[in-house]
């Protein structure tokens, strides 16, 4: 019987950096380690030899900066330390590209395309905890705290921890389309693809410390979730105009007081969702968001989510519900 020949396998080279993600490194591996014929997987360092990684052990990466310009993919799992890339790290990945590989960042791996230029102008992801950090170390990339992953094509980015198997079962999709993507999700026993976006994973604010100007203001709004409450109102309760509110606001805080409250407003709807029963139209009057369907849509449009499917995501544990009598700042994370 003939043999028929089979397309080389594409070639996926890891860039690892102590101390190096473990987690983030198996994902990658076991997305395109395992993928049979249709992928090479390998690791690299730029000082090669042993890299500690962030769970105590060590990796042996043997190949060195040269194993990228045999890469068809190069393949960032997280940037451990200070994030700081080398001239020598930009200057490979920048040459990969140039010649038409991959460039993907994992997590905080987006660091390095950032580095490179690769990403001056457009949208990416990485994890919600370091997104105002690339922010403002790359001002001039588009920074999306929000989505699970960004694909470009030839740049692709993701959030944080288990988004990195989002990204890459996106990356096998569009490599070998989508049944290919699906045998490799039920291999792992994950979604081939999930619902939301990463800032419903990102913990409830805190209050934390606040300009003396303000902090009367938002312990007053505080206690008034449950009712609509207007900027002109703010204003009227703080004595000042509501420019100068809004300039107060967007110097301390970095948002608007109607995006603060609202924000506010669903820090306490999903406590609720998190720790009580109360149907979704009663948390919606506790909250001051008047009705179910306003619940829904801000809630959708914040986290990508619904809010039954976020209640089934981050179910409190049997036996600890907060009771239908907890108010709009019950059920706050301890």
């Amino acid at each position: 019987m003939t043999h028929t020949p089979t397309a080389a396998p594409h070639r996926v080279v890891a860039l690892l950096r102590p101390p190096q993600s473990a987690f983030l490194l198996g994902c990658a591996s076991e997305v395109f380690g395992g993928s049979g014929e249709r992928y090479a997987f390998e690791v690299c360092a730029e000082q090669p030899g042993a890299v500690r990684t962030g769970a105590g052990y060590e990796l042996l990466a043997t190949a060195g900066l040269a194993a990228l310009e045999r890469a068809d993919t190069v393949l960032v799992p997280g940037w451990g330390g200070d994030a700081e890339v080398s001239g020598a790290v930009v200057e490979a990945v920048r040459r990969a590209h140039a010649r038409g590989a991959r460039i993907v960042g994992l997590c905080s791996g987006a660091f390095v395309p950032a580095a490179a230029g690769l990403l001056d102008g457009r949208r990416s992801a990485t994890h919600w905890a370091r997104a105002a950090e690339l922010a403002v170390r790359h001002p001039r990339v588009r920074v999306d705290p929000a989505v699970l992953y960004v694909d470009h094509g030839d740049v692709a980015t993701s959030a944080g921890a288990a988004a990195a198997v989002d990204l890459c079962l996106h990356l096998v999709r569009t490599d070998h389309g989508a049944a290919h993507a699906l045998r490799t999700a039920r291999q792992l026993v994950m979604p081939p693809h999930r619902e939301g976006c990463q800032l419903q994973y990102a913990e409830l604010p805190s209050e934390g410390p606040v300009a003396d100007s303000l902090a009367p203001l938002l312990d007053w709004l505080g206690g008034r979730l449950d009712q609509p409450v207007s900027v002109a109102e703010m204003a009227a309760h703080a004595q000042v105009s509501a420019r100068t509110l809004t300039r107060r606001f967007t110097e301390q805080l970095g948002l608007s007081p109607g995006r603060w409250l609202l924000d506010r407003r669903l820090a306490a709807t999903r406590a609720l969702l998190e720790e009580t029963d109360l149907p979704v139209e009663t948390i919606a009057h506790r909250v001051g968001l008047s009705s179910a369907v306003n619940l829904r849509r801000r809630f959708h449009e914040a986290l990508r989510t619904t809010p039954a499917a976020y209640r089934r995501a981050f179910r409190a544990a049997a036996g600890s519900h907060a009771g239908s009598g907890a108010g709009p700042g019950a059920g706050a994370r301890r």
